[in-house]
């Protein structure tokens, strides 16, 4: 594995922990229709959906690329909005309230994690 991939797998599990931490139960994780796009994090709590697209940086690399959630494009989340209808459909969730957010997760030069926040899409 790469260091982006890595940084990647271990922002979205730590995601998973704190989520789980705050009540959420985790779905499925990493839902990709080919040729649509992938959601990373589907979680419910108390009936209600969350579709979380996990973003992460180093955070001494931070100024090479900017803030993790500005990485979550128009085009990146058309593609969330497109395949979060083949979840609706898997899942057979037509009757649910679905939130979208950013966990945003920044990382030291050592790879501990500094800081996380969750960022409702704009």
């Amino acid at each position: 594995m790469n260091r982006t991939v890595d940084t990647g797998r271990n922002a979205e599990d730590a995601a998973c922990v704190i989520l789980e931490r705050k009540g959420y139960r985790i779905i499925t994780r990493n839902f990709a229709v080919h040729n649509v796009g992938e959601l990373d994090i589907v979680a419910e709590k108390n009936g209600d959906i969350y579709i979380f697209e996990v973003k992460a940086r180093r955070y001494y690399r931070n100024s090479d690329y900017g803030e993790p959630e500005s990485a979550v494009t128009a085009s990146k989340r058309c593609k969330i909005f497109k395949t979060t209808k083949y979840l609706v459909q898997k899942f057979d969730l037509y009757d649910r309230c679905i939130s979208y957010l950013v966990i945003s997760v920044l990382f030291d030069a050592t790879g501990l994690i500094q800081n996380v926040e969750f960022i409702p899409f704009e």
